[in-house]
């Protein structure tokens, strides 16, 4: 596939991940939005984060989403994938796309305090676990941190 087509394919799938981050916004969750999609480019799955209204520390959007997609397609496995989440994936969920066999990662924005592909860790690409993907980091960033950004200044706002 050439560059730009590529990256046209990349900047739509990030736009559909970051309609799930805006939607948790208003349901008062962290803005994070994820989808999977399978080597055509269909999604397969979606979802933003939903840990404070499902009491759930692993209410991750990339957890609902790989849930979703096993479900979906009745495997556990998800190889030929690729995940887009608008924030850098945490030690959790990029643990979990290691389980689930997904190829490719591209993400927004990156995450300083908690990123686990290349902020902090380099899960995935670092040779030290069972399998590897391709990551992608930077898509769409200033929107997914502008979301991001917008909703914390809101809430510290609420007191």
């Amino acid at each position: 596939m050439k560059r730009e087509e590529q990256e046209a394919r990349d900047f739509y799938c990030m736009g559909k991940a970051l309609d799930f981050a805006a939607y948790a916004a208003t349901q008062d969750e962290v803005p994070v939005g994820a989808v999977l999609v399978d080597r055509d480019y269909k999604i397969i799955a979606g979802a933003g984060n939903d840990c404070i209204h499902a009491h759930d520390p692993t209410g991750h959007a990339e957890i609902h989403t790989l849930r979703a997609a096993a479900e979906k397609l009745g495997n556990y496995r998800l190889p030929e994938t690729t995940m887009y989440v608008t924030l850098e994936p945490c030690p959790m969920c990029a643990a979990a796309m290691i389980q689930a066999r997904v190829e490719r990662i591209v993400f927004g924005a990156i995450d300083p305090k908690g990123g686990a592909l290349q902020s902090l860790y380099t899960i995935g690409s670092d040779g030290k676990l069972n399998h590897r993907f391709a990551i992608a980091g930077g898509v769409r960033a200033e929107e997914c941190a502008t979301l991001l950004k917008d909703f914390f200044r809101r809430r510290r706002k609420k007191g």
